[in-house]
């Protein structure tokens, strides 16, 4: 491993950043879009509760493998010519999503009705009642799944290798083929995926206990 880290030490920081990057971006891509389907699935209005029960059924059902290819192929085709790592970026987001709306949908249903009951019986709207009493108390019940979400997020990046997005496992798959050491080239990429997903994990289990 340590002639593997020497030899391609900077195609392997190459590829960390591309996934650091590209996790980044998807992270708070994610964590927007499935905060605003969570609350269209649990709004008043059921063309709305429609609109986001459809969207979470397609992504959450179609492979992400399949959705990165769309955006990789498809879209190219007909819209607008995407890089590997740009197709990958918006396919993790969007399938990522799709599992933290659902996410969040449970932590909304955990909070007790008389929270939105008592604001709006305090003047505050519907959707301002959402925002500012019941969102804030249904992320304090949702972090121990948003946290497996977001690790999840990071070991799914790994399918920008196949669109040549070049993260962790396009370099390590080049690595390998290079340099024909198999075993240390997936260990060294293993150790590297531990090194971002570990800390993430930890800091998550931290704000669990401070918001307990």
């Amino acid at each position: 491993m340590i002639a593997i880290i020497h030899d391609y030490g900077g195609l392997l920081l190459v590829g960390l950043r591309q996934t650091l990057i590209c996790s980044l971006i998807a992270l708070a891509a994610s964590l927007l879009l499935g905060t605003v389907v969570a609350l269209l699935e649990v709004a008043p209005e059921r063309w709305l509760r429609g609109i986001a029960r459809t969207y979470i059924e397609i992504f959450r059902n179609i492979p992400l493998l399949v959705i990165t290819l769309f955006f990789y192929v498809v879209v190219p085709l007909y819209v607008i010519k995407l890089n590997g790592f740009v197709a990958g970026t918006i396919g993790l987001s969007l399938y990522t999503s799709a599992f933290i709306a659902e996410t969040i949908r449970s932590g909304i249903r955990a909070v007790d009705p008389g929270q939105m009951e008592g604001a709006r019986a305090n003047g505050l709207s519907y959707w301002q009642a959402m925002r500012v009493i019941v969102l804030p108390q249904a992320f304090r019940y949702v972090i121990p799944p948003l946290g497996n979400q977001f690790v999840n997020l990071v070991k799914n990046s790994s399918t920008l290798a196949f669109v040549g997005g070049f993260d962790l496992m396009y370099q390590g798959n080049n690595i390998a083929s290079d340099s024909m050491a198999t075993m240390a080239t997936y260990a060294v990429i293993g150790l590297l995926y531990l090194a971002i997903t570990l800390p993430i994990s930890s800091y998550m289990r931290y704000l669990e206990k401070r918001l307990a």
